[in-house]
């Protein structure tokens, strides 16, 4: 009972703040002149992914499990891309993707390749050498990652011509101070964070009474705990018709995801992380490629209209969650 109790405290806290923390996001955007892709890629996702992070240090530093460290960074990827059909479902009356900047598709594609590193190194890593304890794969992730904040910046900084079009049509918040708004905005992401710290353990408390293994907790409980902010922030987002910021949120989250799994690395004391956890990991890393491509085509296609709920590139999200979970469970350990 005081598991239930704790997991629904927690959420509320999180519903709360995280509405609150994307509107202050986007209030952010106008007054700084910074794209709204770009606060989703960057701020937004860094914060709604510290949970992953504390997670993931706390469980190869301090636990020793590493394979819910991975677990968790892999199976929020996927989850991530889940929450995309979701707001697809929100959306109308055209497809979430119709709507949103195509430069997405700049932070979708490093999401892919740093996503795909990570799964070369599941799979090769021994064959790979390692600098100290250390895998080779995680110092490519750690250079991936920070080319991909400038190059998404220096996008951004092209587009500002259509920014300030925008800007001067769209102006929303001329009532209140970027100095509340920033004061405001951390706040609530204190909240937030401080919440989602202790979800993973009630998750994993509640998962563990069902007997099932750590890889397969990893990818589906401790993710979807981990998550949590992300799902709350991404569909306040589109409440206030912020769609960039809560593509953004969800598509930079991925990318900070595997950096956080380099960062485990680091704090795994007993070689390279991705040569001590099981390779099934990889079924959650090739399915996140998958869905992040649906998304892809998604943004540069541009559909006019669903004839469903749903757009046929959600569809296949789904599809892929579920045949994801399916694979995991038959491989659990």
């Amino acid at each position: 009972m005081t598991l239930w109790t704790g997991f629904i405290a927690c959420t509320v806290l999180i519903v709360y703040s995280g509405m609150n923390l994307s509107k202050y996001g986007d209030i952010l955007a106008e007054k700084t002149g910074l794209s709204r892709t770009w606060i989703g890629v960057v701020l937004m996702a860094a914060v709604t992914s510290l949970p992953e992070l504390i997670t993931g240090i706390s469980s190869v530093a301090v636990v020793g499990v590493p394979e819910i460290a991975a677990g968790d960074v892999f199976g929020s990827c996927v989850f991530n891309m889940l929450i995309l059909a979701v707001l697809d479902a929100i959306s109308r009356p055209m497809p979430l993707y119709t709507k949103a900047h195509t430069g997405h598709v700049l932070s979708a594609g490093f999401g892919i390749l740093l996503i795909g590193v990570a799964a070369v190194g599941l799979f090769a890593q021994e064959a790979m050498p390692a600098i100290g304890w250390i895998g080779s794969t995680s110092f490519l992730i750690i250079a991936l990652y920070l080319a991909a904040m400038r190059m998404v910046y220096s996008y951004e900084k092209r587009q500002i011509a259509a920014f300030i079009k925008e800007r001067a049509e769209e102006l929303k918040y001329e009532t209140i101070a970027t100095r509340s708004a920033v004061l405001w905005y951390v706040l609530n992401a204190v909240v937030v964070i401080v919440a989602a710290t202790f979800l993973p353990g009630i998750g994993e408390g509640i998962a563990e009474r069902t007997g099932l293994g750590q890889t397969f907790v990893g990818n589906i409980f401790i993710a979807l705990s981990t998550s949590l902010p992300e799902v709350v922030v991404s569909v306040a987002a589109l409440r206030i018709g912020a769609v960039d910021l809560a593509i953004g949120n969800l598509l930079g989250s991925n990318i900070f995801n595997i950096f956080i799994l380099a960062l485990d690395d680091l704090f795994f004391l007993d070689g390279p992380l991705l040569t001590s956890v099981s390779t099934s990991h990889g079924i959650s890393a090739l399915s996140a490629i998958m869905m992040t491509s649906l998304a892809v085509i998604g943004l540069v296609y541009r559909a006019e209209k669903k004839r469903m709920v749903l757009s046929w590139h959600s569809v296949g999200m789904i599809m892929v969650y579920m045949g994801n979970m399916l694979l995991l469970f038959g491989f659990r350990k």
